[in-house]
């Protein structure tokens, strides 16, 4: 026992010397070149490789790798889907991610809560709003998350819309941004201030806007943070009511106000518009809606990009010809080269977004899912990374937390939908053993009339295996399933999961009624070959040909 031990330890050290060896050779390559290689590497991959040793942990989690790192980032799609009720039915928060090839994910977001909504999206982290008292800031990628408390306790018509999430580029500083309602009467849903967090300090920071802007605006078009500066649409009271984007500056906390690009888009009553971000520029979508659905698209989609802020300088970057009763998913719907939008039938659609003079036809339509039983004006998009970004140097004036459980469960808050996950899990287990079940009766009946064939000639026995191989055909192969992984899949994954278990339901009554024909087939053979035998036994002839005839 002593010797084995000996052997195992020596075996292990070998392991490590060899492994220590290779370190070192990859560490004495030049600093700029193992960065420019840890650069290119996912993050996924990253967190893998702090394990590695120290050195590369040190490098990895050092914060201006960090940044470089984020620099190359691609750009991911992030659908978010609010915690919901449907006929009865509740449903949890949830979240499916594109990919730069627009590969849809298949889990669920372990940092996203069963009743968190986001906020905003900014260099791999998501800002949540939750039910507690607190505002959640979430890595993406790593886990980690960090608590803050909201400006107010219990605030009476708070709503998630109302906040904003963004980075100062400059100022190397991410912000919260709350748009605080007027409770004054005759208000008419307004706010005089911006409450801002700056993560890292130490309480909120009140500010007073110039005028009375619309807080409708705010939850109806949302709000876009570029480089600092924060853009959303208000009400132009100069301009018979038409709209107008307002400008706010997180370092500076200065505003202005920026006049639309054309006359024809400041009417009619049932033209709507939306702001977004398109290649780092402040974007606006506007198009005509019907009446009774407002966020229904009645005509052309326009999409403008502010080319110089000081002139107020606005170029139509491309259009959308009467898209048919489609909605857009706000903030981010632009994406990279396309523009999404869904239809009132729970699916998603992808336009590409310019074309032949700045006109972009039906032609070029993709379906990018169903994201039933979601309902189709609550879903929002936003533009993600991972990144390393870490949360623990604001620990000192928030509550960090360690990164979820790989599988996405969260306490006592997942365990109905845990349930839920494990019967289906309950179901495919119980699918897999009636398939094998019912397969497996005419394979043992084919070997208790292999053994009866020991009895007979070499000649009966070809014939009669022949037989049994032609039966036994037709009974489809049922091999043992593996336990499934437990994972918490998101909505539109585990609705797949489900259609699959209910086609290898269904598809379970043509395997047991290929096995009834197989058994009865091999309970005729049976009974021919047990004749067979006594007449051998009792030696009598012409058993051969009788076998042979059945």
């Amino acid at each position: 026992m002593a010797s084995k031990t000996l052997s195992t330890m020596l075996s292990d050290k070998s392991k490590s010397k060899t492994q220590w060896e290779v370190e070192c050779i990859i560490n004495r390559l030049p600093g700029d070149l193992i960065e420019q290689i840890f650069c290119r590497l996912p993050v996924s991959t990253l967190l893998r490789c702090i394990s590695v040793c120290k050195q590369w942990y040190n490098f990895i989690r050092d914060p201006h790798f960090a940044a470089a790192h984020l620099q190359q980032a691609s750009s991911c799609t992030l659908l978010f889907f609010p915690q919901e009720s449907d006929q009865g039915d509740l449903y949890p928060s949830d979240a499916i991610i594109f990919d730069e090839a627009w590969s849809q994910s298949k889990w669920a977001v372990p940092v996203i809560g069963p009743d968190d909504f986001l906020c905003g999206s900014c260099n791999g982290l998501l800002c949540l709003y939750t039910k507690t008292s607190t505002i959640k800031i979430a890595n993406l990628a790593t886990g980690e998350c960090l608590h803050l408390n909201k400006p107010a306790k219990n605030l009476r018509g708070d709503h998630f819309s109302f906040y904003s999430f963004g980075f100062h580029p400059v100022l190397k500083q991410y912000m919260v941004a709350h748009f605080l309602a007027d409770r004054r009467k005759h208000s008419r849903g307004t706010f005089n201030v911006i409450q801002v967090y700056t993560l890292g300090s130490e309480n909120w920071k009140g500010v007073r806007t110039p005028e009375s802007l619309s807080l409708s605006c705010i939850k109806d078009s949302g709000v876009v943070n570029i480089d600092g500066v924060m853009y959303w649409l208000t009400e132009d009271t100069e301009a018979n009511w038409n709209h107008a984007v307002i400008s706010f500056d997180l370092s500076a906390e200065t505003f202005a106000k920026i006049k639309l690009p054309a006359a024809e888009l400041r009417s009619p009553d049932n033209r709507r518009f939306w702001v977004t971000e398109l290649y780092g520029k402040v974007c606006i979508a506007t198009a005509e809606v019907y009446l009774h659905i407002p966020g229904m698209l009645s005509g052309d989609l326009q999409i403008w990009t502010l080319d110089n802020k000081e002139e107020q300088r606005w170029t139509q970057r491309g259009s959308i010809q009467h898209p048919p009763s489609l909605y857009i998913p706000g903030p981010h719907f632009v994406q990279r080269d396309k523009i999404m939008m869904r239809g009132p039938d729970c699916n998603l659609y992808s336009y590409e977004l310019f074309g032949k003079n700045c006109k972009t036809g039906l032609s070029n339509m993709v379906h990018l899912l169903d994201f039933g039983p979601h309902k189709p004006e609550n879903m929002q998009s936003f533009l993600c990374v991972k990144s390393l970004v870490r949360l623990d140097a604001y620990k000192n004036v928030s509550v960090v937390r360690g990164p979820k459980r790989c599988e996405g469960w969260d306490s006592k808050r997942w365990e109905v939908w845990e349930q839920t996950i494990r019967r289906v899990e309950d179901q495919w287990s119980t699918i897999y053993q009636q398939e094998r079940d019912a397969a497996a009766i005419p394979y043992t009946l084919a070997a208790t009339a292999q053994e009866l064939l020991q009895h007979l000639s070499q000649v009966i026995r070809q014939n009669i295996t022949m037989q049994i191989d032609q039966i036994l055909q037709h009974v489809p192969y049922c091999p043992v399933q593996h336990p499934r992984f437990l994972r918490r899949p998101n909505c539109v994954e585990l609705k797949r999961d489900v259609l699959k278990l209910k086609a290898r339901a269904d598809g379970l009554a043509d395997i047991i009624k290929a096995s009834h024909q197989a058994v009865e087939g091999m309970s005729r053979l049976m009974g021919s070959l047990r004749t067979a035998i006594l007449d051998i036994g009792q030696g009598t002839s012409g058993s051969a040909a009788d076998i042979h005839a059945e």
